[in-house]
């Protein structure tokens, strides 16, 4: 497979004046239709046409009880500390979000290897699959600010340097999320275009954008146009669900003023073929916790290593 190189870029990005609509040139799912799959034929032409699928009550009540009290752990250990990797809310000292989970936590861990989410990575991108990135996003009660537009593609292509749309999200629920506090919205089919942004980018532009997104975020014309094709969903459900979206969903969410927290683990699976290269928008790489770039290793292999069950020849 060719790498691609900032000078053959088919995404640009942040380099014009005016937004572009551009065709996708992936698939939403690589593998071939047919054959064992953890998801229904009726799941995956729904994932393959919308950009997403939510799965009701996944996880049961005691096993999201023992990851919420993880969460809130973790948010504990960190509240305060002026570390990069914790990110709190605008002018305020409440967490927002706490990323590397999957390294700070052994929970996480054993979570992102989970079979009922790893089987759907590997099917999704037909490939060996590593952690991309993975937070858990607190979104408190009353205080809880929003999430703007955007596909998170443009930043890890224009930002990070991935080369291809062949990864994408999970966002498993660890509290309820109700239509009104603060649930994630997504603009179904948006994924099969790519949204340019308007705008270079600002060095160490992620210190800002993980408080308050302005790069990255597509003009509100352009969104507007993009609503008018495809409308716009925010799935709700108890928690222990999960949320599936690929990299290229439109997606946001707004404030939180309601006396109920939404908090979610997101964890961000990318194909070991789609690993990083230079960021595409000649921006220097953000740092590790954001984007794996050097401490890459496949979930499979290293679940096989940890339970002792790896093939030997």
């Amino acid at each position: 497979m060719q790498v691609l190189r900032p000078e053959n870029d088919p995404y640009p990005t942040r380099c014009e004046t005016e937004a572009r609509i551009i065709e996708r040139r992936e698939p939403a799912i690589w593998s071939r239709r047919g054959g064992a799959s953890p998801l229904t034929p009726e799941q995956e032409t729904f994932y393959e046409e919308k950009g997403y699928l939510f799965l009701e009550g996944l996880f049961s009540e005691s096993e999201i009880a023992a990851l919420r009290q993880e969460a809130e752990q973790l948010k504990r250990r960190q509240q305060g500390d002026e570390r990069y990797d914790v990110i709190v809310e605008p002018n305020s000292e409440e967490v927002r979000s706490v990323f590397r989970v999957h390294e700070m936590s052994a929970v996480f861990d054993r979570l992102i290897a989970d079979e009922r989410l790893l089987g759907i990575a590997e099917r999704i991108l037909d490939d060996a699959v590593y952690t991309h990135q993975s937070r858990v996003n607190y979104k408190p009660a009353f205080k809880g600010k929003e999430f703007d537009w955007h596909s998170d593609f443009e930043t890890w292509h224009s930002e990070d340097g991935m080369p291809r749309m062949r990864a994408f999200s999970m966002s498993i629920t660890l509290s309820e999320n109700t239509p009104h506090n603060g649930p994630l919205m997504l603009m179904p089919g948006s994924h099969k275009h790519f949204v340019s942004c308007i705008g270079a980018t600002p060095e160490y532009n992620y210190k800002q954008s993980l408080q308050r997104q302005r790069f990255g975020v597509p003009d509100a014309k352009t969104l507007a146009e993009m609503a008018e094709r495809c409308g716009i969903v925010a799935p709700t459900g108890p928690a222990g669900s999960v949320l599936i979206f690929d990299c290229n969903t439109l997606h946001g969410s707004n404030s939180n003023i309601t006396p109920w927290p939404r908090n979610n683990v997101f964890f961000v699976y990318n194909a070991l073929s789609n690993r990083l290269v230079q960021p595409f928008g000649r921006t220097r790489p953000r740092p590790e916790f954001l984007a794996t770039r050097e401490q890459l290793r496949p979930i499979r292999q290293s679940k096989e290593v940890r339970e002792g069950t790896r093939k030997t020849a």
